[in-house]
């Protein structure tokens, strides 16, 4: 094709801040004008923020981002500016862009309707329709289409081949998943390839609840080949000139780095756009607590994390040295609060009823520590983190309004078995860059325990973990029937028990506190099953 300079701006835009994701905008048109590129494009609804959910439905909204829009369209000059807004038409809101040039809005594309969702519907996409935009640009035509166009075969990249666009802008908010790049790249080649046009692929950065945008923003030739990619997790312009020289491509994380990265910007974003300074946890010097409290420091900083052991009568000492050494390695602000006096106020309150007994007294302690957690929230300002894992959550190995207490939660979605995965991925990281492991090697290599009783460790009460995480995959991530469990190997009695134990468990996951979205069946946005539900599979 012809000459053509295109800038990609990868940024994080604010679900609802309009000024400031103008200024996102503004900002990023101004870098894109210093490299003269002759296009700038931004992710779909950058002046809203994605998703936006039911505030498509507030007026004031939509006027705002209207007026946004307005101010973006008057101050472009020779450069293009393309950008994603919301619209609206007499059916209802619309996930819009624009092409704005020469100090208006000369072009719009119209998606689909916006009811309310959270992320990508395909069946309520498909069943609206879409139509199609070709601008006319200098010597070019360029295509527009947002997002969940890459889904359709036969759609608007056929209908750009079919109008002879010679490049096809895509404006996205596509939410990580775990190795969703790699399926990425490869239906956009796909899409190139269905156009017969280079792509453009523009996405967001950043956390909006419990999604997690991964930005990966790219440019691939009509025959496939990955001209330009922009680094994941990052703020980034990406420039590309069509006659120029080759660009560089950022490299891919491995499969630890990519998660942590997504664990350490959900968080960062959260706690910041939520208007939290500072964070408060438990650190029980067990796996769970210490990579949440590395990944919380990864995010916030350590001197804005803020640890609290809470030891026990059945507390061992290894674990009260095991946290002190994790705050001292990251230099976190640590305290210890003993929660016998609180436990024993408790056992004598409910003394006429005859006190309390096995797992009734065990999650009492748990609770206190919960109380104990939001009150320091309450005095301090700070934001609890939680640290259950996904294997926990699953099978109901948590103590509602105790270790489930929080505002947010941050490995969730992650099982137990990668949680230790990540621990020795973060050590090892931290010996590359000649720093000091951040996790104590006594925390990734003891039994795991909740030390709610004498002598108690996680297997007393769930299969091993790496036999529980294989059939947690293959019951909640991949939907599979008991029967085909069972017959891939697992042992029946073993399978039976944690189906129970997941189907069980769906009244405590409604309780629980939002935390990141990484995998495709994250729980409480992805995978949401009655909580009355009298279905036993049949054996």
């Amino acid at each position: 094709m012809a000459s053509l300079r295109v800038a990609l701006a990868q940024v994080d835009p604010t679900v609802g801040d309009i000024a400031g994701n103008l200024a996102l905008v503004q900002g990023a048109v101004a870098r894109a004008a210093e490299a003269r590129a002759d296009v700038v494009v931004l992710p779909e609804m950058v002046l809203t923020g994605y998703p936006i959910e039911d505030l498509v439905f507030r007026q004031g909204i939509l006027d705002d981002n209207l007026a946004a829009l307005d101010e973006v369209a008057t101050s472009s000059g020779d450069m293009a500016v393309v950008l994603g807004y919301l619209d609206r038409d007499d059916d209802g809101p619309r996930n819009a862009a624009a092409f704005c040039v020469d100090g208006a809005v000369t072009a719009r594309y119209f998606k689909h309707h916006l009811p309310n969702y959270g992320v990508f519907d395909e069946a309520r996409y498909f069943a609206r329709g879409t139509e199609f935009t070709v601008v006319p640009f200098r010597e070019h035509r360029i295509a527009l289409t947002i997002c969940e166009d890459l889904w359709q075969d036969g759609g608007p990249f056929a209908a750009a081949r079919e109008s002879r666009a010679d490049l096809v802008l895509c404006l996205n908010g596509s939410p990580y998943e775990r190795c969703k790049d790699d399926a990425r790249l490869a239906l956009v080649r796909r899409r190139a390839a269905e156009a017969t046009a280079p792509v453009g692929y523009v996405n967001m950065v950043g956390g909006q609840d419990e999604l997690v945008f991964d930005g990966d923003s790219m440019v691939v030739a009509a025959d496939g080949e990955l001209l330009a990619r922009a680094p994941q997790f990052a703020e980034h312009l990406l420039v590309h000139d069509f006659a120029g020289p080759a660009q560089p491509i950022a490299p891919r994380l491995d499969d630890c780095a990519e998660l942590w990265g997504a664990l350490v910007t959900g968080t960062r974003d959260y706690v910041r756009k939520n208007g939290f300074t500072s964070a408060v946890l438990g650190l029980s010097g067990g796996i769970d607590s210490a990579v949440t409290a590395t990944i919380a420091v990864d995010a916030l900083g350590a001197e804005a994390v803020h640890a609290i052991a809470m030891p026990s009568a059945y507390s061992s000492q290894g674990s009260l040295d095991d946290a002190e050494d994790l705050a001292r390695r990251q230099g976190i602000p640590y305290l210890v609060v003993p929660i016998e006096p609180a436990v024993k106020a408790y056992q004598e309150m409910l003394a006429d009823t005859g006190g309390l007994h096995g797992l009734a007294q065990e999650n009492l302690q748990a609770r206190v520590r919960g109380t104990l957690l939001m009150a320091l929230s309450n005095e301090h300002g700070h934001l609890v983190l939680t640290t259950g894992n996904k294997s926990e959550l699953a099978t109901g190995f948590s103590t509602l309004y105790g270790d489930s207490a929080g505002g947010w939660a941050v490995i969730k979605d992650v099982p137990k078995t990668k949680v230790w995965e990540l621990a020795r991925w973060r050590n090892a990281e931290a010996a590359r860059r000649g720093e000091t492991a951040p996790i104590p090697e006594a925390s990734i290599t003891k039994p795991p325990s909740a030390e709610l009783a004498p002598g108690q460790v996680d297997e007393d009460r769930l299969p091993p973990y790496d036999v529980l995480d294989a059939i947690l995959e293959a019951y909640v991530e991949n939907d599979r029937d008991r029967d085909d469990i069972v017959a891939s190997g697992f042992d029946a009695a073993t399978v039976d028990r944690v189906i129970r134990l997941v189907d069980l468990a769906e009244y405590k996951r409604r309780q629980n506190p939002p935390g990141p979205k990484l995998s495709s069946k994250s729980f409480g946005r992805d995978r949401r099953l009655p909580i009355t539900n009298a279905y036993r599979p049949a054996r």
